[in-house]
């Protein structure tokens, strides 16, 4: 497993895979991604960051059915894991606690 530090973008693919819970697949993620932030990645982007979050354990995949409108392609769907979760956890208690010390955001 790769060191668990998350960046940025890839702590959004995390976050984005959370919100889609069991529909989250590619295409999904990326148009989830820019709903929610108006950023438009390109999709070797989101490949990548897909990959090194699988790497780091913090995701998991499998395949869907086949379909005749993907031309016989099964979706690949992202799920969390648990060290995922924990990972979110963790940067959001990190995050909180920071913003706490910001006097004039602490309010």
């Amino acid at each position: 497993m790769k060191g668990t530090n998350l960046g940025e973008f890839e702590e959004l693919i995390l976050l984005i895979i959370g919100v889609l819970h069991q529909n989250a697949y590619g295409a999904a993620i990326m148009e989830e991604l820019h709903h929610q932030t108006g950023r438009n990645p390109s999709v070797g982007a989101v490949h990548s960051s897909l990959n090194r979050l699988m790497e780091k354990g913090f995701i998991r995949s499998k395949y869907g059915e086949s379909t005749e409108k993907r031309r016989g392609r099964r979706k690949v769907y992202y799920s969390l894991t648990a060290a995922g979760e924990s990972a979110l956890i963790k940067t959001r208690e990190m995050r909180n606690g920071l913003f706490s010390l910001i006097p004039s955001l602490s309010k």
